[in-house]
């Protein structure tokens, strides 16, 4: 099932299947290792439930929930 990053849960796994959006906000995206075929993990949300962090090549980044928006996700069941 594909869903976008932001509607992910706590400790659910899942592949990138692509990234919508362009310019400097598409950069920073691919420049975190967030591109398609990479496979994240998510690991916790601040207490608003934004930012939200996440394992992505071995390293936790945390993105906001605008900008996790972007990006579709290939969930694990």
């Amino acid at each position: 099932m594909e869903i976008s990053l932001r509607q992910m849960k706590k400790n659910q796994k899942g592949r990138i299947v692509s990234v919508h959006c362009e310019g400097e906000l598409r950069q920073r995206i691919n420049e975190m290792g967030l591109t398609p075929g990479a496979e994240v993990k998510i690991v916790g949300r601040a207490p608003l439930k934004d930012p939200v962090a996440m394992k992505v090549r071995g390293f936790t980044i945390s993105l906001r929930n605008n900008e996790a928006d972007h990006i579709t996700v290939e969930v694990e069941d």
